[in-house]
């Protein structure tokens, strides 16, 4: 029996995010593993009477989908209202190139893509719970904030204490609010704003959950094996973890190139996500407070380096300092803003470039030549165990 949270935020995509119209031209593209999400959102959109089609596609490397994709989108001039693409992965972000070069002949002030990661049920009965009006208002209040501060300090209950500096002209913020505008994808779940930091320092205690950009089989959960990092001049310089298998996962992920590198401050907004689900996750980022990711940075210029991971340690909650005001904003219970968002950030914070175009050969998840590689308990480095014994510090060098 289909629960009534899920399908109450299927009809929350279709109303709140989608704004569906019955003149609207409807194209459904999607992976193996959102095979069920795509028949609720398919059923939902029947019940309204309205013709979709469905378009399969493998994830990240797919030679095909381009052609499937364009047959079965209508010509330019046959499209009466507007052309909406929807796109559900449950792990990886595909074909982005692909689907821009199939949109290219439309009108962009008319062409709606929306592209689902964290394909699962908690992405329709929490995240999308929240409308995008409501995440707007949100990200608009931190913003209104954050991008005139110089300095930034965050603190939780668990033991999170950072001393960020922000640079609003140098580095773009990112906001992640579900609202669709001409020439952008929305990324969904959405509920977040997040930066690249001119310096950060302090402890992050990451006791809410972790997302990384790999395919892995093991519970993202840290509420019961909190994740210590310490990071001093943008990066980390020690971490630890009394779970061995996750200090171990922490060793796989840091030994990447690049990534003990600080690449983004986030700050999540979406009040519907209450709880850490186990699978590898956007929508744990999503969840107020703030996150760290290292590795990989959001920008797209100005941050002299690339790195083939991305790994978001999440914590819960907590209250944010700006510059000199005494008085902090409780990550959890912000104020929504009023005034119109700010036009000086980007919408996107998930990209997809080709396999091909990579320094490396990782999109989304972890690629080599055999294929789609897996973080799992039995990978060859962790039972190398490279790193010291449970409990124990690792320290980065030069």
């Amino acid at each position: 029996m289909l629960n009534a949270e899920v399908w109450q935020g299927v009809n929350s995509l279709l109303d709140d995010y989608v704004e569906l119209r019955h003149t609207d031209t409807i194209v459904l593209a999607y992976t193996p593993d959102s095979y069920e999400v795509v028949a609720r959102v398919s059923a939902a959109i029947a019940l309204r009477q309205m013709e979709f089609r469905r378009v399969p596609m493998l994830p990240l490397v797919d030679p095909d989908f381009s052609q499937r994709l364009a047959a079965a989108l209508p010509p330019p001039t046959q499209v009466a209202g507007r052309l909406i693409i929807l796109t559900f992965e449950r792990e990886t972000m595909s074909h982005d190139q692909d689907i821009r070069d199939a949109i290219a002949p439309y009108d962009k002030n008319s062409c709606v893509v929306m592209r689902a990661i964290s394909s699962c049920e908690e992405l329709f009965s929490s995240a999308l719970q929240a409308t995008p009006n409501e995440l707007s208002a949100l990200n608009t209040a931190l913003l209104e904030r954050c991008i005139p501060a110089q300095r930034l300090q965050v603190k939780t209950k668990m033991g999170t204490d950072l001393r960020i500096g922000v640079d609003s002209r140098r580095y773009k913020w990112i906001s992640n609010r579900g609202k669709w505008r001409p020439g952008s994808f929305v990324i969904l779940p959405a509920g977040e704003v997040a930066t690249y930091s001119s310096s950060i320092e302090g402890l992050l205690v990451a006791d809410f959950a972790f997302n990384v950009n790999a395919i892995t089989e093991r519970s993202s959960r840290l509420k019961e094996h909190p994740v210590f990092v310490e990071i001093r001049d943008n990066r980390a310089v020690k971490y630890w973890c009394d779970d061995l298998t996750v200090k171990s996962f922490l060793d796989e992920c840091f030994t990447k190139r690049c990534a003990f590198n600080v690449g983004e401050l986030g700050l999540g907004t979406n009040y519907k996500v209450l709880t850490p689900i186990e699978l590898n996750s956007h929508i744990n980022e999503r969840r107020p407070g703030v996150h760290i990711g290292f590795g990989q940075h959001n920008q797209d210029l100005d941050v002299p380096y690339r790195c083939n991971i991305h790994l978001d340690l999440i914590a819960d909650g907590g209250l944010l300092w700006i510059d000199d005001d005494p008085e902090p904003i409780d990550l959890e219970r912000v104020n929504p803003s009023d005034a119109p968002h700010p036009t000086r950030s980007r919408d996107e914070d998930v990209f997809s470039p080709r396999i091909d175009e990579l320094e490396v050969d990782d999109c989304c998840g972890v690629v080599t030549q055999r294929g789609i590689e897996l973080f799992s308990e039995t990978h060859s480095d962790v039972e190398r165990l490279r790193g010291p014994e449970r409990g124990e510090a690792l320290e980065f060098r030069d």
